[in-house]
C-alpha cells in the first residue's frame, strides 16, 4: 500500500488524508472523475497480471520525493541506442503506469463511501462550534450584569474573614511549632528514665509534625535537630542493649526490643546483640584474669593490660590458678545464662504474637513472620557460636599453665570445674565440647601416666613393707562408705557435679540453666562441696559389740532359715570343683568344724594395701566419671593395679615350678596365661638398664614395674603357723575381696567405657579379675603339702606284710599315726583362725588338699624308699608312685587289710572335716579293687583309666602275676600299658 502512495505521489495523484481534522488537505483533494473511473474499469483487468506488473516496477520509485525519474530513467539509457528496445521499454513503463493507476483508482472506489460520511460529520461538528460561540458571548454579558449588581463592601467582608481563618490556622501552626521546640527537654527525661519506647515514639511523632511544617523556615533546623536526637537515642539503646549480655533483665530487654520494634531494626538489634555478647566474652575473661594477674603480682602496673589475653594466661601463678578458674567459668556462666534468657523471651513473645496476629488482621503478618524467623535461626545459630567462644578462651586459659605440677585433688578439682563447663555446654547448645574435650584429654592422659606410675612404685613399695595382718574393718564394710566413692553413692541432681554423680540418672532431671535461671551459680558450689562425712568403716576390735559375739556362736544353733549367703558359700565357692551334695540343716549347722570364723564377725578379709588400691580405683573412678573421654586410659590403667596386685600374692605366696609338674590341675591354664601376660606386659623382669638397649626397649621399660619381694618379716617356713597360713589367708582373700569390688564396679565402668572399647573391658574380667579365687589353690596346696607328715606314713606302710593269710580285723597303725596328722593339722587351724577369719572356701581348699595328697600318699611311694627324697617332695608331685602298687607280694587277705586300712581311714576322717564327698576316694577304692579284675577286665580297666601312672599299672600287673594272670597275659598288659604310654614321650 505504501508503494502504490509513493507511486500516486509521483504521477501527481493525491490518497485521502489520514487525518481528517486537517480540513485544507480534505478541499485539496481532487477526486476522479467520472470518465476516469470508467475508463479504468473499461480496462480489461487481469489482477493476477497487474499485481506482476506493479511487483515488477524498481524498487527506486518507491523512494523518497527527492527522486527524480527522468534523470533516472536517462542515465539508465545505453550508449549505444535501439529504437525498437526504447519503444518496448517505454510500453513496459506504460503498463506499469496503468496497472498502478488502477489500483489507485480501484482503492479510492473502495474509500468513497467513509470519504462521504466523514466529511458529513465535519459539517455536523463545524455547526455546533458555531453555537458555542453563541452561547459563550451571552455568559459574559450576563457576568458583566452580576458584577454590576454586588458592592464592594460585601467583598471585603468576604477577603477578611478568609484572613481570619487564615490567621487561625497559622496561631494554631505557631502553636504546634512551640511544643517542637521544647521536646528535647521531654526526650531527655525520657532517656534518662530508660524509656526508650516512648523517646522513640514522641522523637518520630515530632519528625512527622515537622515534615507537615517544613514549609517554615524555623521547622528547618528544628527537623535536624530531632534527627540528631534520634540517632542519639539509638547510640543509648545499643549501650542498652550491651547491658543485657551480663544481667539479663526482663524488663529492661522488653523496653530495648519495643524501642527497636518502633525504629524498624529487629534485625539490626539481633545483629547487634550477638555482637555484644562476643565481646562481652572477651571482656569477662580478660578483666578476671587481669583481676587475678595484678593481685598476684603485687602491683596494678599498665604492662598486663596490654597483654594479650594468651600471654595474659601464663603470668597466673598456680595458687591463684583454681579460684581464677572457677570465676571465669562463672562469669561466663552469666554470659551464658543471659543468652538463654534471651532465647526464653523471645519465645514466648512469639507465641504471644503468633496468637495475637490470628485473633486480629493479617496486615503486616508477612514482614513480621520474616522477622521472627531471623531472629529465630539468628540466635539458634549464635548459641553455637558462643559456645565456641567459650570453649577457645577456656582452652586458652587451660593452655597457659602447665597441669602437671597440681596434686591429684587440685587436678581433680580442675577437671570437675572443666566437666561442669562442658556439661553447661551440652545443656546450651547439644554440642560435646570438642575443643575442651580434645583440650582436657591431652593434659589428662599425660597427667594420668605420670600419676599412674608413682601410684604403681608406691604399691610395690606398699606390697614390699606389707606383713599381711587383716585390716579391721567393720562386717559392714562397702567401698561406698570411702571417701573416693561418694559420688557413687549420692543422687543426680543439677547442684551435684558431674565427678559425684553416679552412672545412672532419673527419667526427669532438671537442667543447670532450670536450676540456676532465676538464683545461683552452678560453679559457686565447687569451693565449698567436701564430703562432710567422716569415714567410719574402721573396727576397734574383732568384733564391734557383745552382742555381735554371742550371736556369732548362735548364729547356726537356732531353728531359723540358714541364710542363702550361708548356703553359697559352702555350694557356690568351691574354686572349681565339682559342687558338693545337698547337705541337710545339720550339716550346715556343723559348719563351726570347718568355718574357723566363730570367735570374728564376718567382716571382710582385706590388708592396707587391699584398701589402698581400692582408694586408688574410686580416685581412677573420679576422674573416669568427669572426664569420659578419657575412660579407656583409665581403665586400663586400673586393670594394672589389680593385675600388678594378683602377680605380687602369686610370686609370695604360691608360686612354685614343682606345681606345674603335679598333674592335678593346680593351675588352669587360665591362670597360667593370665600371669605371663603380667609379667610379660608388666613387669620388669631386668635388674638394671642396659645400656646397648634400644631407645623403644627403654620406652617400654618406663611402662613395666620391678616384681615385689615378700617382706622379711612375714615368715613362711614355721609349721606352729601352718607355714605362714595367716598371711596367706589375708593375701589371698584379700585379693579374691578386691576382685569382688571390681565386680560390683562392673556396671559402672562398662556405662562409660566407649563401644569399640568395651572388648577389653570384657577380657579384662574374664581372663583376669576372675582368675583371682583360682589362685586358692596352689597357695593353699603348699601348705597342705608340709602340714601332714607324709614321710612318716611311708616309712609305716613300708614296713607293712601284705601277703598275710588270714583276714585281719585290726587296721595298720600308720592309719592312726595319718590320723593324728590330720588332728594335729586341724588344733593348728583352730590356732589359727584365732588370729585371721578363715573362710568356707579356704578351709574346704586345705582340708581337699591335705586329703587328696594323703589318699595319694596311701597309694604312692616310691619303688624303694630313699632317705634323701623326703616324702615332702613328693607331695609337690616331683615324682608320684603308687604305695599299694609297690606291693610286690599280695594275698587276697592283703587286698582286704588294704580295704580295712581305707575304710577306717575315711570313717576318722569324716568325723573331721564335712568335705563331702572325700576327695580321691574313688581313686584310691578303684586301684584296690583292680586286683580282682580278669586278664580281658583288667585290659579294658588299664585302657579305661588313664588317671594312673604307667609305673603304678606296671606294678598292678607285676602283683597280680601268678594269682590269676600268667607270664603270656602279663606281657600282653605290659604291652597296652606302654602303647597308652607312648603318646605322652
Amino acid at each position: 500500500m505504501q508503494k502504490i502512495k509513493s507511486l500516486m505521489t509521483r504521477q501527481g495523484l493525491k490518497s485521502p488524508p489520514e487525518n481528517l481534522s486537517d480540513l485544507g488537505a480534505i478541499e485539496s483533494l481532487r477526486v476522479p472523475g467520472k470518465e476516469e473511473f470508467r475508463e479504468l474499469r473499461e480496462q480489461p483487468s487481469d489482477p493476477q497480471a497487474e499485481q506482476e506488473l506493479i511487483n515488477s516496477i524498481e524498487q527506486v520509485y518507491f523512494s523518497t520525493d527527492s527522486f527524480d525519474i527522468v534523470k533516472y530513467e536517462l542515465e539508465k539509457l545505453p550508449p549505444i541506442l535501439n529504437l525498437q528496445e526504447l519503444e518496448e521499454y517505454r510500453d513496459k513503463l506504460k503498463q506499469q503506469q496503468a496497472a498502478v493507476s488502477k489500483k489507485v483508482a480501484d482503492l479510492i472506489l473502495e474509500k468513497q463511501p467513509a470519504y462521504v460520511k466523514e466529511l458529513e460529520r465535519v459539517t455536523s461538528l463545524q455547526t455546533g462550534l458555531q453555537l458555542a460561540a453563541v452561547i459563550c458571548t451571552n455568559g459574559r454579558r450576563h457576568l458583566n450584569i452580576a458584577k454590576e449588581g454586588f458592592t464592594q463592601a460585601s467583598l471585603g467582608l468576604l477577603a477578611n474573614q478568609r484572613k481570619r481563618q487564615l490567621l487561625i490556622g497559622l496561631l494554631k501552626s505557631l502553636r504546634t511549632i512551640k511544643t517542637l521546640q521544647r521536646t528535647d527537654v521531654r526526650l531527655s527525661e525520657m532517656l534518662e528514665e530508660e524509656d526508650y519506647p516512648g523517646a522513640i515514639q514522641l522523637c518520630l511523632e515530632c519528625q512527622k509534625a515537622a515534615s507537615t511544617f517544613k514549609h517554615y523556615s524555623c521547622i528547618s533546623e528544628l527537623n535536624s535537630k530531632l534527627q540528631d536526637t534520634l540517632e542519639q537515642i539509638e547510640e543509648q539503646l545499643d549501650v542498652a542493649l550491651s547491658k543485657i549480655c551480663k544481667n539479663f533483665d526482663i524488663n529492661h530487654y522488653t523496653k530495648v526490643q519495643q524501642a527497636y520494634r518502633l525504629l524498624g531494626k529487629t534485625q539490626t538489634a539481633m545483629d547487634q546483640l550477638h555482637m555484644h555478647f562476643t565481646q562481652a566474652i572477651h571482656n569477662t575473661v580478660f578483666q578476671v584474669v587481669l583481676g587475678y594477674v595484678e593481685l598476684c603480682s603485687g602491683n596494678t602496673d599498665t604492662k598486663f593490660q596490654k597483654l594479650q589475653y594468651k600471654d595474659l594466661c601464663t603470668h597466673v601463678t598456680p595458687d591463684s590458678y583454681i579460684p581464677c578458674l572457677a570465676d571465669l567459668c562463672k562469669a561466663l556462666w552469666e554470659v551464658m545464662l543471659s543468652y538463654y534468657r534471651t532465647m526464653e523471651w523471645h519465645e514466648k513473645h512469639d507465641n504471644e504474637d503468633t496468637t495475637s496476629a490470628a485473633e486480629g488482621s493479617n496486615m503486616g503478618t508477612e514482614e513480621t513472620n520474616f522477622d521472627r524467623g531471623y531472629i529465630k535461626k539468628k540466635l539458634e545459630h549464635g548459641l553455637t557460636r558462643i559456645w565456641q567462644d567459650v570453649q577457645l578462651k577456656v582452652k586458652t586459659y587451660l593452655l597457659g599453665t602447665d597441669l602437671s605440677i597440681f596434686k591429684y585433688d587440685d587436678f581433680i578439682f580442675v577437671l570437675d570445674i572443666i566437666s561442669r563447663l562442658m556439661q553447661v555446654g551440652e545443656e546450651f547448645c547439644g554440642s560435646k565440647s570438642e575443643v575442651l574435650q580434645e583440650s582436657i584429654r591431652k593434659q589428662s592422659v599425660n597427667y594420668f601416666k605420670n600419676y599412674h606410675r608413682t601410684r604403681l612404685d608406691e604399691l610395690r613399695m606398699f606390697l614390699e613393707n606389707e606383713t599381711w595382718e587383716l585390716c579391721p574393718v567393720k562386717s559392714n564394710f562397702s567401698i561406698l562408705q570411702l571417701h573416693e566413692f561418694k559420688f557413687m553413692e549420692q543422687s543426680r541432681s543439677p547442684s551435684v557435679s558431674p565427678s559425684k554423680q553416679p552412672a545412672s540418672t532419673s527419667s526427669k532431671t532438671v537442667t543447670l540453666f532450670e536450676q540456676y535461671c532465676s538464683d545461683g551459680n552452678p560453679f559457686e558450689i565447687q569451693a565449698n562441696h567436701k564430703d562432710e562425712e567422716t569415714e567410719d568403716v574402721l573396727a576397734s576390735n574383732g568384733y564391734e559389740s557383745d552382742e555381735q559375739e554371742k550371736s556369732a556362736y548362735q548364729e547356726y544353733d537356732s531353728d531359723s532359715d540358714v541364710p542363702e549367703e550361708l548356703k553359697r558359700d559352702y555350694v557356690d565357692e568351691q574354686t572349681g570343683d565339682a559342687p558338693v551334695k545337698s547337705v541337710s540343716r545339720e550339716t550346715l549347722k556343723s559348719r563351726k568344724k570347718s568355718d574357723y570364723s566363730l570367735n570374728k564377725v564376718n567382716a571382710p578379709i582385706l590388708t592396707n594395701t587391699t584398701l589402698n588400691v581400692i582408694r586408688l580405683v574410686g580416685k581412677y573412678m573420679q576422674m573416669m566419671n568427669i572426664l569420659k573421654p578419657i575412660a579407656f586410659d583409665v581403665i586400663h590403667f586400673m586393670s594394672q593395679l589389680f593385675d600388678y596386685y594378683l602377680y605380687a600374692i602369686y610370686t609370695f605366696f604360691g608360686r612354685n615350678d614343682s606345681l606345674e609338674s603335679t598333674g592335678l590341675g593346680l593351675s588352669s591354664s587360665r591362670l597360667r596365661t593370665t600371669l605371663n601376660r603380667i609379667q610379660e606386659s608388666l613387669i620388669d623382669m631386668e635388674v638394671s638398664a642396659d645400656p646397648t638397649a634400644t631407645l623403644t626397649a627403654a620406652e617400654e621399660r618406663k611402662e613395666k614395674v620391678p616384681s615385689p619381694h615378700l617382706s622379711h618379716l612375714v615368715v613362711l617356713t614355721s609349721g606352729d603357723t601352718l607355714y605362714g597360713l595367716a598371711e596367706r589367708v589375708v593375701a589371698t582373700e584379700s585379693l579374691v575381696f578386691l576382685a569382688e569390688q571390681f565386680e560390683f564396679l562392673q556396671p559402672h565402668l562398662d556405662a562409660v567405657m566407649p563401644a569399640v572399647k568395651k572388648p577389653f573391658l570384657q577380657q579384662f574380667y574374664s581372663q583376669t579379675v576372675s582368675t583371682a579365687s583360682e589362685l586358692r589353690k596352689p597357695i593353699y596346696w603348699i601348705v597342705a603339702g608340709k602340714a601332714i607328715d607324709y614321710e612318716q606314713m611311708l616309712l609305716l606302710m613300708a614296713n607293712v606284710k601284705w601277703d598275710v593269710k588270714e583276714i585281719m580285723s585290726q587296721h595298720n597303725i600308720y592309719v592312726d599315726a595319718l590320723l593324728k596328722e590330720f588332728e594335729q593339722f586341724n588344733r593348728r587351724l583352730n590356732e589359727v583362725s584365732k588370729r585371721v577369719r578363715i573362710p568356707l572356701p579356704v578351709s574346704n581348699i586345705l582340708w581337699e588338699h591335705c586329703i587328696r595328697l594323703a589318699n595319694r600318699t596311701i597309694v604312692e611311694g616310691t619303688q624303694t624308699l630313699s632317705g634323701k627324697q623326703s616324702a615332702i617332695d613328693h607331695s609337690y608331685g616331683l615324682e608320684l608312685h603308687i604305695r599299694y602298687a609297690n606291693v610286690k607280694k599280695c594275698s587276697n587277705e592283703g587286698r582286704a587289710l588294704m580295704q580295712l586300712d581305707f575304710q577306717q581311714f575315711l570313717m576318722k576322717l569324716e568325723k573331721l572335716t564335712d568335705i563331702r564327698p572325700i576327695p580321691d576316694k574313688e581313686f584310691v577304692e578303684t586301684y584296690i579293687k583292680a586286683y580282682y579284675l580278669t586278664e580281658n577286665d583288667m585290659e579294658r580297666w588299664i585302657k579305661e583309666h588313664r588317671e594312673y601312672s604307667t609305673k603304678q599299672l606296671t606294678n598292678l600287673v607285676n602283683v597280680c602275676l601268678g594269682s590269676h594272670i600268667n607270664k603270656k597275659a602279663r606281657q600282653k598288659l605290659l604291652a597296652a600299658i606302654d602303647d597308652i604310654d607312648r603318646p605322652k614321650r
